[in-house]
């Protein structure tokens, strides 16, 4: 017959149990710990390594490898700052190397989202520049009806001291895109001062190859210089910029632009010869152009020379049968 266990002996029986379990659970968390800190610090080690190596590609300009790598991580890893910020940079880079501006807007809004999620992971005091100015470039590159949050991440660069030498030019570019030709002629009046040095902040801050070197010209500041004092109405300073465009452009689609703009510019002050001397001269550099015989043609009508407007008017559908102003003249 079996022995019936005292309560004492139950009681030390639960006890011996109680002790056994309590050893065992240090001994499973101890494991824990112990294959924890190897595989956070295995896991630590490997972000580092990835960090080297994707910094490695950056250095050797394989972006589009950069982009791959970065993408995937991001699957896993959605919230790490670093991959955020190559990963909007690197979107950066690969846009403004595409031709095509379906692909361009794809990197763009690849770059927009990547660099807008790692800037709600910083401290509200302590901002990166680099961010507010690669996103206002984008913004801008993205298209007209995002030029004020162009100028919105621009000015953020500048106020926290991100010192770029073509922020002022994308300023004037994005401020006259919403209009504001006040602060965009401030804007580019600082790209071309002299004390900027130009040629020399593009020889000192980018290599050779680099897309942007070729994204915003001098000539194509002037050029924009003068449309938004044309704008204001201040017409001389205008006149000035113009020619100073066309005496130093060698890019003859901006020279007949400038010659275009002045010649409007020409007949709105009721000069009319000096604005026939800029169509012709149009012509005369670039061979036939439609839209300069139209307003050779507007210009002759003017004048009450019925018979050369119309060899104009003709001229130009010849030229461009589309052209619908010198059609409606022609009454085809």
């Amino acid at each position: 017959m079996s022995k019936i266990r005292s309560r004492p002996d139950y009681s030390s029986h639960v006890r011996r149990n109680q002790r056994v379990n309590r050893v065992v659970i240090m001994i499973f968390i101890s494991i824990l710990i112990v294959s924890g800190g190897v595989f956070w610090g295995s896991r630590r080690s490997r972000l580092g390594n990835d960090r080297k190596e994707i910094l490695r590609l950056w250095e050797e300009t394989s972006y589009e490898e950069v982009f791959r790598i970065t993408q995937d991580k991001l699957q896993t890893t959605p919230l790490d700052y670093f991959l955020l910020i190559t990963h909007g940079m690197v979107s950066y880079q690969l846009a403004v190397a595409q031709i095509d501006n379906y692909n361009t807007l794809v990197y763009i809004d690849r770059c927009i989202w990547s660099l807008r999620k790692a800037l709600l992971l910083t401290n509200e005091d302590v901002k990166d520049g680099r961010i507010f100015y690669v996103l206002g470039k984008a913004y801008y590159e993205k298209g007209a009806g995002y030029a004020d949050l162009a100028v919105k991440f621009l000015e953020a660069a500048q106020k926290v001291s991100y010192d770029a030498w073509d922020i002022p030019e994308y300023l004037g570019l994005a401020y006259a895109g919403i209009h504001d030709y006040h602060n965009s002629v401030a804007a580019f009046s600082l790209a071309l001062n002299p004390a900027n040095d130009f040629e020399r902040k593009i020889e000192d801050n980018l290599g050779e190859g680099d897309p942007a070197i070729a994204g915003y010209p001098q000539d194509l500041l002037l050029l924009a210089i003068a449309r938004s004092y044309l704008e204001l109405e201040e017409f001389d300073t205008a006149k000035a910029y113009l020619l100073r465009c066309i005496e130093t452009s060698r890019d003859s689609h901006v020279i007949i632009t400038a010659r275009f703009l002045l010649g409007g510019l020409l007949e709105n002050s009721d000069d009319k010869e000096g604005a026939i001397s800029q169509y012709l001269t149009i012509i005369d550099e670039s061979g036939e152009n439609a839209e300069a015989h139209y307003r050779l043609g507007e210009l002759y009508a003017s004048m009450g020379d019925i018979t050369r407007s119309r060899f104009e008017w003709r001229t130009a559908v010849r030229i461009d049968p589309t052209h619908k102003q010198a059609r409606i003249r022609l009454n085809l």
